[in-house]
């Protein structure tokens, strides 16, 4: 029998990384702006922004991501009152259904979260140049790249572009099956896990526990400590821990409160324990992260 070979389309290609960023920035931060030949996007994770793309003045909130064409000036500040995480990522690509991007914002879903986290992890240990630097024009390779590293960003950005524009557009030969309907228990765990999340920072400043918890959001203990270990590898109170160190974290740049107020604020029992457990999630004490964080503030000015 003989076979013939279907050569397979590629819609959108991306050739190569300028940049890849995750930013933690002061509540003041502003960047005076730039135009570069290459396409790039900027996420917020958390906070608030304002962007300036060409002579369009935009404000983002969490959850939104805006693309700047190729030669398109952009700058973009923090909006004086929350501090933002940011996510910026710069590419190169000739693909000409990229101009759906152009003079829009999107909210992404959480099938674009997952990719954009997974870009964030692998340029993590195929770089070895630090990601919150926001002056660096190269981006060293480690010695040496973990294997497939650089064609997993390449397939994780080129699966987001491509995710997006389908749910933007219909294909002019047919419309764009929908994928498969995740099981009745899959929705149903992500529902249930959500809701349980929302709890969790809702309850930032308070001490809680595994019995509260189950409790509160009518769940069996088995099944939250399983739900969190699915989901995120560890247990439901050291999640409840990184939310209280990333808020704390948040907190701190934007230079309102003290370590002893923030720490009162989340509801931890002493100022030594909040120290304590800064640094076993950060690596850093509180005045480390703070000193760390104003030094990039001044030097981006």
């Amino acid at each position: 029998m003989s076979y013939n070979k279907t050569v397979l389309h590629s819609s959108v290609a991306v050739d190569s990384i300028y940049s890849i960023h995750y930013f933690e920035y002061m509540s003041d931060f502003s960047f005076p702006g730039e135009a570069h030949d290459f396409w790039e996007f900027l996420y917020v994770d958390k906070g608030e922004v304002d962007v300036i793309a060409g002579d369009r003045l935009v404000s983002l909130k969490k959850g939104e991501i805006i693309f700047h064409r190729p030669n398109e000036f952009h700058s973009v500040r923090a909006n004086g009152k929350t501090a933002p995480n940011l996510v910026v990522i710069s590419f190169g690509s000739d693909s000409p259904c990229l101009d759906f991007f152009q003079h829009k914002v999107f909210s992404i879903v959480q099938e674009d979260r997952v990719l954009i986290a997974q870009i964030i992890r692998e340029a993590k240990k195929v770089f070895s140049s630090p990601l919150n630097d926001p002056y660096l024009n190269r981006m060293e390779k480690s010695c040496p790249p973990p294997f497939g590293g650089e064609q997993l960003i390449k397939l994780y950005l080129e699966q987001m572009l491509i995710c997006m524009i389908r749910r933007g557009i219909s294909v002019p030969n047919g419309s764009v099956s929908s994928p498969a309907a995740k099981s009745v228990k899959q929705n149903s765990d992500q529902e249930l896990y959500s809701r349980i999340v929302k709890y969790l920072e809702g309850n930032l400043q308070t001490r809680l526990t595994v019995d509260q918890i189950c409790r509160d959001t009518l769940v069996g203990r088995s099944q939250l400590l399983k739900l969190f270990r699915e989901k995120n590898g560890g247990g439901v109170i050291d999640f409840f821990l990184k939310l209280k160190i990333e808020t704390a974290k948040q907190i701190i740049r934007e230079n309102q409160l003290n370590f002893t107020q923030i720490s009162e604020r989340l509801g931890f029992s002493s100022i030594h324990y909040f120290s304590r457990q800064f640094k076993k999630i950060t690596g850093m004490t509180p005045s480390e992260y703070a000193s760390s964080v104003k030094n990039l503030a001044e030097s981006s000015h």
